[in-house]
Protein backbone atom coordinates (compact mmCIF):
# COMPACT_ATOMS: atom_id res chain seq x y z
CA UNK A 1 0.00 0.00 0.00
CA UNK A 2 2.88 2.42 -0.14
CA UNK A 3 3.66 3.99 -3.12
CA UNK A 4 6.14 6.76 -4.53
CA UNK A 5 4.75 9.67 -6.76
CA UNK A 6 6.34 13.09 -7.84
CA UNK A 7 2.80 14.72 -8.66
CA UNK A 8 -0.04 15.18 -6.89
CA UNK A 9 -2.32 14.34 -9.96
CA UNK A 10 -0.32 11.15 -10.31
CA UNK A 11 -3.19 10.11 -6.83
CA UNK A 12 -5.64 11.19 -8.70
CA UNK A 13 -5.14 9.08 -12.11
CA UNK A 14 -4.58 6.05 -9.19
CA UNK A 15 -7.70 6.61 -7.18
CA UNK A 16 -10.25 7.27 -10.42
CA UNK A 17 -9.76 3.62 -11.02
CA UNK A 18 -11.23 2.57 -7.80
CA UNK A 19 -14.80 2.28 -7.49
CA UNK A 20 -14.52 3.33 -3.47
CA UNK A 21 -11.45 6.05 -3.29
CA UNK A 22 -10.01 5.27 0.40
CA UNK A 23 -8.60 7.71 2.72
CA UNK A 24 -4.90 8.48 2.15
CA UNK A 25 -2.07 9.93 4.40
CA UNK A 26 0.90 11.87 2.13
CA UNK A 27 4.23 12.32 3.14
CA UNK A 28 6.71 14.14 2.20
CA UNK A 29 9.63 12.52 0.67
CA UNK A 30 12.95 12.95 2.04
CA UNK A 31 15.13 13.58 -0.90
CA UNK A 32 18.78 13.63 0.91
CA UNK A 33 18.34 10.71 3.98
CA UNK A 34 21.36 9.79 5.69
CA UNK A 35 23.38 6.64 3.64
CA UNK A 36 25.65 3.99 5.38
CA UNK A 37 27.24 2.42 2.39
CA UNK A 38 25.27 4.10 -0.22
CA UNK A 39 22.24 2.25 0.93
CA UNK A 40 19.23 3.93 2.87
CA UNK A 41 17.91 3.15 6.37
CA UNK A 42 15.64 3.58 8.94
CA UNK A 43 15.61 2.99 12.97
CA UNK A 44 12.56 1.26 14.63
CA UNK A 45 12.10 2.54 18.06
CA UNK A 46 10.15 0.81 20.60
CA UNK A 47 8.22 2.84 23.09
CA UNK A 48 5.60 1.27 26.03
CA UNK A 49 3.42 3.76 27.26
CA UNK A 50 1.72 2.82 30.41
CA UNK A 51 0.00 5.99 31.26
CA UNK A 52 -1.45 8.80 29.48
CA UNK A 53 -2.20 11.22 32.68
CA UNK A 54 0.78 11.70 33.56
CA UNK A 55 2.15 10.60 30.29
CA UNK A 56 4.37 7.80 31.04
CA UNK A 57 6.83 6.18 28.16
CA UNK A 58 9.61 3.61 28.08
CA UNK A 59 12.02 3.48 25.52
CA UNK A 60 13.40 0.40 24.66
CA UNK A 61 16.95 0.77 24.00
CA UNK A 62 17.82 -2.38 21.78
CA UNK A 63 15.92 -1.02 18.51
CA UNK A 64 17.39 -1.56 15.18
CA UNK A 65 18.44 -0.18 12.27
CA UNK A 66 16.66 -1.24 9.18
CA UNK A 67 18.87 -1.09 5.70
CA UNK A 68 17.89 -1.53 1.59
CA UNK A 69 19.54 -4.07 -0.01
CA UNK A 70 20.10 -1.98 -2.65
CA UNK A 71 22.09 1.12 -3.42
CA UNK A 72 20.11 4.74 -3.11
CA UNK A 73 19.48 6.07 -5.73
CA UNK A 74 16.99 9.46 -5.94
CA UNK A 75 15.96 8.93 -9.48
CA UNK A 76 14.69 5.87 -9.71
CA UNK A 77 11.63 6.07 -7.57
CA UNK A 78 10.19 3.04 -9.23
CA UNK A 79 12.85 0.77 -7.15
CA UNK A 80 11.23 0.62 -3.92
CA UNK A 81 13.74 -2.14 -2.88
CA UNK A 82 15.86 1.02 -2.88
CA UNK A 83 13.81 3.57 -1.24
CA UNK A 84 11.77 1.52 1.70
CA UNK A 85 13.38 -0.56 4.52
CA UNK A 86 10.06 -2.48 5.41
CA UNK A 87 11.05 -6.50 5.49
CA UNK A 88 8.25 -7.54 3.44
CA UNK A 89 9.90 -5.62 0.43
CA UNK A 90 13.31 -6.08 1.23
CA UNK A 91 13.17 -9.99 1.24
CA UNK A 92 12.43 -9.61 -2.90
CA UNK A 93 16.09 -8.32 -3.19
CA UNK A 94 18.11 -10.55 -5.35
CA UNK A 95 20.34 -9.32 -2.11
CA UNK A 96 18.59 -9.93 1.32
CA UNK A 97 20.80 -11.75 3.83
CA UNK A 98 18.69 -14.58 5.52
CA UNK A 99 20.68 -14.13 8.39
CA UNK A 100 21.12 -10.33 9.20
CA UNK A 101 18.12 -9.18 7.36
CA UNK A 102 19.64 -5.94 6.64
CA UNK A 103 19.20 -4.66 10.31
CA UNK A 104 21.81 -3.55 12.79
CA UNK A 105 21.25 -3.13 16.93
CA UNK A 106 20.51 -0.13 17.62
CA UNK A 107 23.34 0.69 19.90
CA UNK A 108 25.68 -0.70 16.62
CA UNK A 109 24.43 1.69 14.66
CA UNK A 110 24.97 4.43 17.36
CA UNK A 111 28.77 3.37 17.43
CA UNK A 112 29.06 3.96 13.97
CA UNK A 113 26.97 7.03 13.68
CA UNK A 114 29.31 8.57 16.93
CA UNK A 115 32.43 7.49 14.93
CA UNK A 116 31.66 9.24 11.48
CA UNK A 117 29.92 12.58 13.32
CA UNK A 118 31.21 12.46 16.85
CA UNK A 119 29.03 11.96 20.72
CA UNK A 120 27.88 15.39 20.34
CA UNK A 121 26.04 15.61 16.83
CA UNK A 122 24.66 12.01 18.08
CA UNK A 123 23.55 12.55 21.16
CA UNK A 124 21.44 15.76 19.91
CA UNK A 125 20.07 13.88 16.86
CA UNK A 126 18.89 10.94 19.37
CA UNK A 127 17.67 13.51 22.12
CA UNK A 128 15.49 15.13 18.73
CA UNK A 129 14.17 11.12 18.18
CA UNK A 130 12.75 11.19 21.80
CA UNK A 131 11.24 14.68 21.46
CA UNK A 132 9.47 13.13 18.55
CA UNK A 133 7.96 10.55 20.21
CA UNK A 134 6.84 12.25 23.00
CA UNK A 135 5.23 14.79 21.48
CA UNK A 136 3.85 12.38 19.00
CA UNK A 137 2.04 10.33 22.06
CA UNK A 138 1.26 14.28 23.68
CA UNK A 139 -0.53 15.09 20.67
CA UNK A 140 -3.19 12.03 21.49
CA UNK A 141 -3.10 12.11 25.05
CA UNK A 142 -6.88 13.75 25.31
CA UNK A 143 -8.38 10.99 22.51
CA UNK A 144 -6.73 8.18 24.60
CA UNK A 145 -8.36 5.57 27.00
CA UNK A 146 -6.58 5.67 30.14
CA UNK A 147 -6.74 2.39 32.04
CA UNK A 148 -4.07 2.06 34.77
CA UNK A 149 -4.26 -1.95 34.03
CA UNK A 150 -3.29 -1.71 30.82
CA UNK A 151 -0.09 -0.44 28.16
CA UNK A 152 0.23 0.24 24.74
CA UNK A 153 3.35 -0.93 23.03
CA UNK A 154 4.16 1.10 19.95
CA UNK A 155 6.87 1.19 16.95
CA UNK A 156 8.65 4.24 15.82
CA UNK A 157 9.77 4.50 12.14
CA UNK A 158 11.99 6.95 12.07
CA UNK A 159 14.09 8.11 8.99
CA UNK A 160 17.54 10.56 9.75
CA UNK A 161 18.37 12.68 6.75
CA UNK A 162 21.72 13.76 5.45
CA UNK A 163 22.26 16.48 8.49
CA UNK A 164 21.05 13.38 11.46
CA UNK A 165 17.86 15.35 11.51
CA UNK A 166 15.15 12.68 12.61
CA UNK A 167 12.26 12.20 10.64
CA UNK A 168 9.12 10.32 11.94
CA UNK A 169 7.69 7.81 9.05
CA UNK A 170 5.26 6.31 10.60
CA UNK A 171 4.10 5.12 14.44
CA UNK A 172 2.90 1.17 14.60
CA UNK A 173 0.30 0.25 17.55
CA UNK A 174 0.93 -3.35 18.66
CA UNK A 175 3.99 -3.88 16.41
CA UNK A 176 5.13 -7.15 14.98
CA UNK A 177 7.43 -8.82 17.23
CA UNK A 178 8.04 -11.74 14.95
CA UNK A 179 11.40 -12.85 14.72
CA UNK A 180 12.66 -12.95 11.03
CA UNK A 181 16.66 -13.79 12.10
CA UNK A 182 18.32 -14.50 14.59
CA UNK A 183 19.49 -10.91 15.53
CA UNK A 184 15.85 -10.60 16.23
CA UNK A 185 15.70 -12.82 18.77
Amino acid sequence: GIFLFKQISEISEWTDMKEQPEPYVVQRYIMEPLLIGGKKFDMRIYALCTSYAPLTIYLNRSGFGRFTHVRYDASDINNMEGHLTNVAIQKRSDNYDEERGGKWLLDKLRLYLTSKYGHERVDECFYNVQQIIIKTLSSVVKVMMNDKRCFELYGFDVLLDSNLRPWLLEVNGSPSMTANTPIDQ
